[in-house]
């Protein structure tokens, strides 16, 4: 039926085998690299010569297209599941080489012991007994001549059972024939349906995200040089956070001279601002090259999909791996990538610490590569930048769905033209009542990645504002060295007040401090070390700080948001402190927002 999700068969080892060799089926590589280790590949040849069952493994019919002459071509399966135990097959019964965890070339060699009839991972012992078959490869691999190995066997062991052992013998030339079950997805099959359908046979629960179903697809159309596009997403996310790895990646004698080219500075680049992995790579290579959105519309086009006629053709299928190819060497792009971590670093963003949303990088990136494409000065769009960053950051725009946003802001963009559609989203998001209810009351909170107060940090960071209390640390030294939060009202003083850690942990009574000046404070009552401060700045006893100077010190209290009157007598009552701190830090991200 038409509208069957799947089918059910099962084939032996060795067409299952002979399929990958041929590439009808492709190894797409979702769970790269091979993470098995050789104990778990001498339990399955173990169980497989015991009869057990493997479990299934799940391929995807990839649709037909249509070629340049008019001929259909069948699709190509892609192995979206099965894919650790089809590898673990090939290197130990067929002899290939995988691609280990430190992306190492490498054999597993399995031994395996006729008048026992056990398995284990060969080691120099095994190679030197004569008992054992030191590589049960030479008995499987096509061609072997079962015969002439048994009876060199029975001639280096003539104590034992010959029937025995030339049984044990068959029987392991026979894993060839054993069955595996394979679940074939039908191509009409969205990623959604195909995702669930994972989940719910993995016996792990996991999910495929739609990035994996990306790189499945890259990788395995060769015939387009998708192996080699996805080593170079895969190899320059691993760069961008392991310099070391640069190594590894001159050891691959297949890949690309011209992509390595391209990430080979990326090893002598010790920011950590951006670390994109391959999802991050291409979700803005995909929107900024596209103009879409949707990571499924990308696997429907890296098919050759004609989204009016709904057929698929070859000539699609090529244009559209030439279009990813190009976005993702701009987004590797050295200028690109330093000029827009800068940008990024300008708006006071300049340690991790103050990045929760890493799709907002993203599409920041996006806007960067949009407007370097049209030709922007750099000056206009340093600005479109930072204020889409800032708005996305202080409205949490990709917090949901990063599909969908990623779609409708790139449409939106498309349509207005970059400057007028980032203007356009910034009114809609930042109204009056952002700023004077909103922003406050997402304030509330004691939630110290909450990203206002995030962005207020960003904002004293810019404005390269003193540690509180302090005339010579500044809060950009604070942020990136060592850091303390320093509770205005301190914790224990509230603490005794029967207070709960959601109330004196507010984020709206923490500063950053030097420590000494965190630890001169301690836990006294803010009434009494302010009145001290007061005392100070008076000519009285130097305690906390080194400002001596009145004004000085109502100028740090003002970057610091403490309202004036904390100065006063009579002090504040900690519930009117923190309504007010709150209005006042949510004005300073505002005119941080408007400077930008």
């Amino acid at each position: 039926m038409a509208n069957e999700l799947y089918s059910v068969t099962s084939h032996s080892i060795s067409n299952l085998l002979g399929w990958i060799d041929s590439g009808s089926i492709a190894i797409p590589e979702i769970q790269r690299p091979f993470v098995w280790n050789s104990t778990q590949v001498r339990d399955l040849l173990d169980s497989l010569y015991r009869g057990f069952p493997v479990g299934y493994i799940i391929t995807w019919q990839n649709p037909n297209v249509r070629l340049k002459d008019g001929n259909i071509a069948n699709g190509q399966r892609i192995l979206i599941d099965g894919q650790q135990r089809v590898t673990a097959l090939m290197t130990s019964l067929r002899g290939i080489q995988v691609i280990d965890k430190d992306y190492t070339k490498r054999r597993i060699r399995i031994a395996f012991n006729p008048i026992e009839e056990r398995f284990e991972v060969t080691n120099p012992a095994i190679e030197r007994d004569s008992s054992w078959i030191a590589d049960v490869s030479e008995v499987l691999k096509p061609g072997a001549q079962i015969f002439s190995m048994m009876n060199t066997y029975l001639a280096a062991n003539p104590d034992v059972d010959q029937n025995q052992v030339t049984g044990s013998i068959q029987r392991l030339k026979d894993m060839d024939v054993k069955q595996v079950g394979v679940i074939q997805l039908a191509e009409h099959l969205d990623i959604e349906t195909v995702n669930e359908i994972f989940i719910r046979v993995n016996s792990k629960g996991v999910s495929l995200s739609q990035a994996d179903f990306v790189m499945s697809k890259i990788a395995a159309s060769e015939q387009h040089g998708g192996h080699q596009l996805r080593k170079a997403i895969d190899y320059f996310s691993r760069l961008s956070r392991y310099p070391e790895f640069l190594d590894t990646i001159q050891r691959d004698s297949d890949f690309k001279p011209e992509f390595l080219s391209k990430m080979r500075w990326l090893a002598n680049y010790s920011d950590d601002i951006y670390q994109p992995d391959y999802t991050d790579m291409l979700r803005v290579a995909f929107t900024s090259e596209f103009g879409r959105g949707r990571l499924q519309d990308l696997v429907a086009l890296l098919s050759g999909r004609d989204f009016e006629i709904k057929q698929n053709f070859e000539s699609i299928a090529e244009a559209s791996f030439a279009q990813l190819e190009a976005g993702v060497l701009r987004f590797m792009n050295e200028t690109h990538f330093k000029r827009f971590v800068m940008i990024i670093r300008s708006a006071g963003f300049i340690t991790p610490k103050l990045l929760n949303s890493g799709n907002a990088l993203n599409f920041a990136y996006v806007v960067y590569l949009k407007g370097r494409a049209d030709g922007m000065e750099q000056h206009q769009l340093e600005r479109l930048v930072t204020r889409w960053y800032a708005m996305s950051v202080l409205t949490g725009r990709y917090s949901g769905s990063a599909e969908t946003a990623f779609d409708r802001d790139i449409r939106l963009l498309t349509e207005r033209g970059l400057e007028r559609g980032v203007q356009q989203a910034v009114s809609a998001a930042l109204g009056e009542n952002f700023w004077e209810v909103a922003l406050p009351e997402a304030l509330n909170t004691s939630r110290s990645t909450t990203t206002g107060f995030l962005a207020y940090q960003a904002a004293q960071a810019r404005a390269n504002d003193y540690g509180f209390l302090s005339q010579s640390i500044r809060v950009p030294d604070l942020l990136v060295n060592r850091t303390d939060i320093h509770h205005i009202y301190p914790a224990d003083f509230l603490k005794r007040q029967g207070l709960p850690s959601r109330k004196y942990n507010q984020v709206a009574n923490y500063v950053l401090a030097q420590q000494e000046i965190n630890i001169r404070i301690g836990n006294k009552d803010p009434q009494v070390y302010f009145s001290e401060l007061r005392e100070q700045v008076r000519g009285g006893e130097v305690k906390y700080g080194g400002i001596t100077d009145e004004q000085q010190l109502r100028d740090n209290l003002a970057v610091h948001c403490i309202p004036a009157n904390m100065l006063d007598d009579s002090g504040m009552p900690y519930e009117d402190f923190l309504e007010q701190r709150r209005y006042l830090m949510a004005q300073k991200v505002k005119a941080w927002f408007e400077s930008l």
